[in-house]
């Protein structure tokens, strides 16, 4: 059994898209994942699947879209990917948290970091922007934070191939992962 997070866009967010975390729980265990857990109300679902993680994608897209009656994008990461992402980020990155806020810009197949990078745009002296694998690094100064950039993100066609985690969200579900929440 392989330990995934699902992480689904768009749910609960400005009274959008409503799913209660006990039926959204209670989904993922009708199409036979274990061990699921739901972490926070945006939508953030650890589980193990004996399937690969390309069709426990699929199913969980189909389920969701047949229960809910929501045409939700889930972003699916095994518990190997989500070390690498904590490991892997800048030097500094998440240091700072009085200073700067972190973000994990995370990218749904076949969309790459290379690609989603050349539409982030960044403010001199407030955003910084890193590719890693499978996700950006974004963070911008909090003093400054009505000048960022991150917000037009939202606008781009590009973004339906995104979601995203602040920094304590993302370390939280590799550790509720690595102590074996699912």
């Amino acid at each position: 059994m392989s330990q995934y997070v699902a992480l689904l866009r768009g749910i609960n967010v400005g009274g959008k898209n409503l799913i209660k975390m006990s039926e959204l729980k209670a989904c993922f265990e009708d199409q036979g994942f274990r061990n699921v857990v739901t972490y926070i109300q945006s939508g953030n679902v650890l589980f193990q699947s004996g399937e690969s993680g390309r069709k426990s994608t699929a199913r969980i897209e189909e389920a969701l879209a047949a229960r809910f009656n929501y045409q939700v994008r889930v972003v699916l990461r095994a518990r190997k990917q989500m070390q690498d992402i904590v490991e892997r980020a800048p030097e500094g990155f998440g240091a700072h948290p009085a200073m700067y806020r972190y973000d994990v810009i995370f990218l749904k197949e076949p969309l790459t970091a290379p690609v989603a990078l050349k539409s982030v745009s960044t403010k001199q002296g407030v955003d910084q922007a890193h590719a890693g694998i499978g996700a950006l690094y974004f963070s911008r100064l909090i003093s400054e934070a009505s000048q960022s950039q991150l917000s037009r993100l939202v606008s781009l066609p590009i973004y339906q191939s995104m979601t995203i985690r602040n920094w304590n969200t993302t370390t939280k579900l590799l550790r509720m992962m690595e102590e074996g929440a699912t």
